[in-house]
């Protein structure tokens, strides 16, 4: 199926990101949030991005104009009935992402694609709380949205041919590669990226090393952009604790146990760089 009219469940950082580089692809964009607060949020960074990419002379200003106008905002998911499929970007917690895709199913036409942004959760027990299990999908997008270039695609059980087919060109148009992972706890990347995180908790945790000194080392010994309790700051710790305690439970191995501090932090609403303290001060 052709895929033109989009809808992106939540207007955070993944969320806005989303809608934006779909609405630049050409895509008609409705984002829908619980608060016209945090709408309004979503729809000034999104503004602030485009316009940084007109500043660096990534995007023409007729083209952020025209992107910026095909997107339009609702606080409720029964607009949805008209779309060709529908992105969930909700906070990373198992019982908020099964009770939307109920709402979803509900709210939307059996035609209508369903895709998920989690970073974790099992797609086949999302499409299993739908009518459509067939037409749900994972669309793991990369923070930040408009830069990174990765979209994981991730087929549950029951997911069709047609929606991979039709969800992968979509990702594509948007000028992502897609990579295609199995419906395992973590699919690809945090399968493999977050226990390097966690393993970097543990070892300042046991004083190992410093917070800058571990960094340092891992930039300058492995020839990566930001060092792992950085890169942590900027996922967000509590994204990472909940990716983390998804591995641990599902997989039943030790070595996916979330690091202390890092469940400490959490407790101490030190999230990162969203919340101005994680494992540095922004």
């Amino acid at each position: 199926m052709g895929i033109q009219k989009l809808g992106v469940i939540g207007a955070g950082q993944m969320g806005n990101g989303i809608a934006h580089v779909a609405a630049l692809a050409g895509f008609d964009v409705l984002v829908q949030d619980v608060a016209q607060a945090a709408l309004d949020k979503g729809m000034a960074t999104i503004d602030k991005n485009l316009a940084r990419q007109v500043q660096k002379a990534q995007v023409s200003a007729e083209d952020a104009a025209a992107a910026r106008a095909r997107i339009l905002t609702t606080t409720d998911v029964a607009a949805f009935a008209d779309r060709d499929l529908v992105i969930e970007a909700a906070t990373e917690n198992v019982d908020l992402k099964l009770r939307i895709f109920e709402g979803l199913a509900k709210a939307t036409p059996s035609t209508t694609l369903l895709a998920s942004n989690t970073s974790s959760i099992s797609i086949t027990a999302i499409g299993a709380r739908t009518d459509r299990p067939d037409k749900v999908i994972g669309m793991h997008f990369m923070n930040p949205v408009p830069v990174m270039q990765l979209v994981e695609v991730i087929r549950g059980l029951a997911t069709s041919d047609e929606t991979w087919a039709a969800v992968d060109a979509a990702a594509k148009r948007m000028g992502k590669t897609t990579v295609l992972s199995a419906d395992r706890p973590g699919f690809l990347v945090n399968r493999v990226l977050m226990p390097y995180l966690n393993e970097a908790m543990f070892t300042v945790m046991e004083g190992v090393g410093t917070v800058e000194d571990l960094d340092t080392a891992m930039k300058l010994g492995t020839n990566v952009p930001m060092g792992p309790l950085q890169l942590a700051d900027f996922i967000g710790l509590d994204t990472c604790l909940a990716i983390l305690e998804v591995l641990h439970k599902e997989l039943g191995d030790p070595r996916y146990r979330p690091c202390p501090i890092l469940r400490k932090y959490v407790e101490a609403g030190w999230l990162g760089k969203k919340s101005g303290r994680g494992f540095y001060k922004y």
